[in-house]
């Protein structure tokens, strides 16, 4: 399947499509100074509006999207990928959820992060002011159209998309509500904008765009996240795959490993905190059982030497190579070791991590402690499954992604990741000496 960044050409030539996109940039910027000045009210009706407008119209993006669908079918893609860019009645009141539970979170922009009045009477403060104009490009998933137009709307950015050829029909549909919604709340349509119809070279402008485009986050697989890295002279929030582990320590209980296991593997294998590496302490004894429950839900096993000799009658595993400890599988496939200690399973993780997420099955408070302490993760778990790195989950009403960089922001990225800070200094004349 086509990544969004290197879709088809369009048929306007590079300059056209550069010019184009500039233009798309200023128009941006200037729905942005509007956004900026917004209330709390103001932005929330919004919000609400779009949630209202998605219902009133979901036979129409459900239509687009099976179009979508099809397409992708057709097209040989993969059925993690299929499920990531179907939606579905569920699906959208879940994004109609998440819009109200935005419009239900403080509003971020002028929140004081900290102040002062100085000696010489400079009263100081530093506050949240919103990024100005925030671009996206990713793949297949058009629920993210709607989370990140809503997380801009609330924290006063506007938006600019590149969904891919793969959402094409649906994220059109979707942009259409969103434009027409925001008009008719007195808020600019192009607050939200695409370069969707510009194909590959719009998300090479819009790679370039500095100037006009103050953040771009790309969020898909490696392949587009390092296209985005490599070649953006706008400056980028790198989000990351999840090669994400579980170590169940020797004290970990039965019951609690296997319903973990089972939840972060296959209560939705195809997106990125879902498990993919499984580390056995050797003392532990609830190999028998996370195996036969995982295999009793469909998941391919691949284990190392030592876990293979101790699997139990009836359930059937592949010999891992270097390969499964490396690999995001996003599907019902699952690596598994068993590890001598606490410092082997770290270190397995320290040299196989993407830096996503890593959790521990323990009942021993200081193994937990020392977990905590060791992984340097966006998010670390005990005894929860990797699903609960998610910004709806965690409190942040939706996401824009997960990055597993370390500047400015780190793990799900909800409203307050969406802002930047401005000092303000107010005086009665002074002068420095």
């Amino acid at each position: 399947m086509e990544s969004p960044a290197l879709g088809s050409a369009a048929a306007d030539t590079a300059v056209d499509v550069e010019a184009a996109v500039n233009a798309m940039g200023d128009r941006a910027r200037a729905a942005s100074r509007v956004l900026a000045r917004a209330n709390r009210a103001w932005k929330d009706r919004a919000l609400r509006a779009i949630g209202a407008a998605l219902k009133a119209n979901e036979a129409q993006v459900l239509a687009a999207n099976a179009k979508d669908l099809e397409a992708g079918r057709a097209n040989g893609t993969s059925t993690a990928l299929l499920d990531r860019l179907a939606l579905t009645p569920a699906r959208i009141d879940g994004l109609v959820d998440a819009l109200e539970t935005l419009a239900g979170l403080p509003d971020p922009v002028g929140n004081v992060v900290r102040g002062q009045t100085l000696p010489n009477g400079l009263r100081v403060r530093q506050v949240n002011v919103p990024m100005g104009v925030v671009a996206a490009i990713y793949e297949a998933r058009p629920n993210v159209t709607v989370d990140i137009a809503g997380l801009a709307l609330k924290s006063g950015n506007a938006v600019i998309l590149r969904g891919g050829s793969a959402a094409a029909h649906t994220n059109a549909a979707l942009l259409d509500i969103l434009r027409d919604t925001l008009d008719s709340v007195g808020l600019p349509a192009d607050a939200v904008q695409s370069v969707d119809a510009y194909g590959r070279e719009g998300a090479n402008a819009l790679m370039k765009a500095r100037g006009r485009v103050d953040v771009l986050i790309p969020r898909g697989g490696r392949e587009l996240i390092q296209n985005v890295v490599l070649n953006s002279t706008v400056p980028v929030i790198e989000t990351g795959e999840g090669n994400v582990h579980i170590f169940i320590d020797a004290s970990a209980d039965e019951d609690m490993a296997v319903e973990i296991l089972v939840n972060a593997k296959t209560q939705r294998p195809s997106v990125c905190n879902t498990v993919e590496t499984v580390l056995m302490h050797r003392d532990s004894t609830v190999l028998p059982a996370v195996a036969r429950a995982l295999a009793a839900r469909g998941v391919r096993l691949h284990v190392d030497g030592r876990t293979m000799a101790a699997l139990p009658d009836g359930v059937s595993a592949e010999p891992a190579t270097e390969y499964d400890w490396a690999t995001e599988y996003m599907d019902l496939e699952i690596a598994v070791a068993t590890v001598d200690s606490l410092d082997d399973a770290l270190a397995h993780i320290r040299r196989w991590t993407t830096g996503h997420t890593e959790a521990i099955i323990t009942n021993d408070l200081a193994n937990a402690e020392r977990f905590i302490a060791e992984i340097d993760s966006a998010a670390v778990m005990v005894n929860a499954s990797t699903r609960f790195t998610d910004g709806g989950e965690l409190g942040l009403g939706a996401e824009v992604g997960i990055s597993t960089q370390k500047l400015h922001a780190r793990g799900p990225m909800g409203l307050s990741e969406l802002t930047t800070t401005k000092w303000i200094v107010q005086g009665e004349g002074q002068v420095r000496g």
